[in-house]
């Protein structure tokens, strides 16, 4: 049995967020890499993420040497592809560790079955955002984007990000996204009985939700405005938001 807790964060948004936020979260990795039983990276690690077949981005090689660290030093490091870095591939899967996972997908988290999705394109709804999400996840989409330079292809997703806007903490549009997300979950629990706990990220507000009794709703919130992670008890019962000072 898994003695360590289970650790669950995303939406760091590295590469458009502030140089101490890089610090603070290479930071977090070094505790998880000593306490944690388990690390769940579940989505928008990065603000932008493509694996090119010979170069990475300079911006993010000092968190992708503290990954290889973290799982050097035995704690299992997961990684759900979110909607900004859904393009992992067999750089950090053969040269990281990591373990790729496509959500939705069940899996054990600390001892619980786990229903785990970043939260992009979950539930009903939002259907111009689904059908960009199929092809911009396309095999012939990616192959034609890896034809550009880096360069290009670094600044195209510069322009399309918003996370700066998301850092006014005014950003209503989290609140709706947070709803959506927490509805689906409920439905996801009440349709199978088996899963234990539900999470997400991508609504980037925190929050642990009993949906029913031992059952339970969780997101890890970001590292935008809030700062958060999951902490999945050995002992089972609640998932614990926890915030890490930045």
């Amino acid at each position: 049995m898994q003695s360590k807790p289970a650790y669950i964060v995303s939406d760091i948004h590295l590469g458009a967020v502030p140089r101490e936020t890089e610090r603070a979260f290479r930071r977090f990795l070094d505790h998880a890499a000593e306490h944690a039983g388990s690390l769940l990276i579940n989505g928008d690690l990065f603000d932008f993420w493509f694996e090119y077949r010979s170069v990475i981005l300079r911006e993010h090689f000092r968190v992708v040497a503290k990954l290889a660290d973290v799982v050097e030093a035995g704690v299992p490091v997961s990684f759900v592809g979110g909607n900004h870095d859904a393009w992992a591939g067999s750089f950090l899967r053969d040269e990281v560790g990591v373990t790729l996972l496509d959500g939705p997908v069940e899996m054990e988290l600390g001892g619980r079955r786990a229903l785990v999705a970043h939260g992009d394109g979950v539930g009903r709804g939002d259907y111009k955002y689904r059908a960009l999400r199929k092809v911009i996840r396309h095999p012939a989409s990616i192959a034609a984007f890896r034809r550009l330079h880096p360069d290009t292809g670094r600044r195209i997703a510069g322009l399309a990000s918003t996370t700066e806007h998301k850092a006014d903490s005014g950003d209503q549009a989290a609140k709706g996204r947070a709803a959506f997300i927490r509805g689906w979950a409920e439905e996801q629990l009440a349709r199978m009985p088996h899963v234990e706990l539900v999470v997400a990220g991508h609504a980037h507000v925190p929050e642990v939700v009993e949906v029913v009794p031992g059952r339970f709703y969780a997101n890890s919130g970001d590292w935008i405005r809030s700062y958060t992670y999951l902490v999945l008890p050995v002992a089972g019962g609640a998932p614990e938001v926890r915030a890490w000072e930045v």
